[in-house]
């Protein structure tokens, strides 16, 4: 077995040194390999405003609790069955015995998904947001406006690995629900961090503006050929990237001050 193993292992090896893969690199699951984007990034001093994912990121705890940590506000999707409490939810101590150690404040009832608080709050809850035009006018839309129903409510994400203040309370935040006309129950859920005060149509422009980035994944894709590397090496494929990035850079600057030259290009 273990000489089986040693030997299924040089191959691997071999693969790695002709490809050029440096020795401390191994795999990294996704938001841990997008913090580390974050942190190179404010080593060149610079910081994103905010950080807006899917739920592949945002069911994530440790992602969500990384960005908390460096400072960064998110508007992240989550999945419905998201545990959390509602904001009001009070941490309860049980009166002390007078022996052993003294009891810490608990939530003593179980959390709610976030579909269950949505539910609770009703439609009564529900507002129509207009977010941005889109492309496909009708009879019934004109201007091609996009819009749906919303509703926000601050909650308490229940995580067993969410730290706790000393008092025993959970960091409350935004819940953002879509709840489209005719659906028995809302489609879509965020989590947010942003200002107790935002506007629900700001919000909820910010958690639709994931458009923007499968905009551009397509367009690097298909336009800029971020998917037609054939090599093999560590360096070719940074290197590969790097000017696929760069150009999207350029486009991106051109499409902001000539947009039909960014068109044309």
């Amino acid at each position: 077995m273990l000489d089986g193993r040693r030997k299924s292992m040089v191959p691997m090896a071999e693969r790695r040194r002709r490809c050029r893969i440096p020795d401390d690199q191994r795999h990294r699951p996704k938001w841990q390999q997008a913090l580390e984007m974050l942190d190179e990034l404010a080593c060149w001093e610079l910081m994103p405003p905010l950080v807006v994912a899917d739920s592949g990121y945002g069911d994530v705890t440790a992602l969500r609790l990384g960005l908390t940590e460096r400072g960064l506000s998110y508007v992240v999707a989550v999945k419905g069955g998201t545990s959390a409490y509602a904001a009001d939810g009070v941490p309860e101590t049980v009166p002390w015995p007078g022996n052993g150690r003294r009891p810490v404040a608990k939530y003593r009832s179980a959390p709610s998904s976030l579909r269950e608080l949505a539910l609770a709050a009703g439609r009564s809850m529900l507002r129509r947001v207009s977010w941005r035009q889109g492309t496909k006018p009708d009879k019934g839309n004109p201007a091609a406006m996009l819009r749906s129903r919303f509703l926000v409510l601050r909650v308490r994400p229940a995580n067993s690995d969410i730290p706790r203040t000393s008092d025993g309370h959970l960091p409350d935040c935004w819940l953002l629900a879509e709840w489209p006309p005719g659906e028995p129950e809302p489609t879509d859920y965020w989590l947010s961090t942003l200002p107790a005060g935002i506007q629900l149509r700001e919000l909820v422009r910010l958690a639709e503006i994931r458009w923007r980035i499968e905009h551009d994944y397509r367009e690097l894709k298909t336009g800029l050929g971020l998917t037609h590397f054939e090599g093999r090496s560590w360096s070719g494929w940074h290197r590969h990237v790097t000017r696929v990035s760069a150009a999207h850079l350029f486009l991106t600057e051109l499409r902001l001050t000539s947009p039909k030259a960014a068109d044309a290009a």
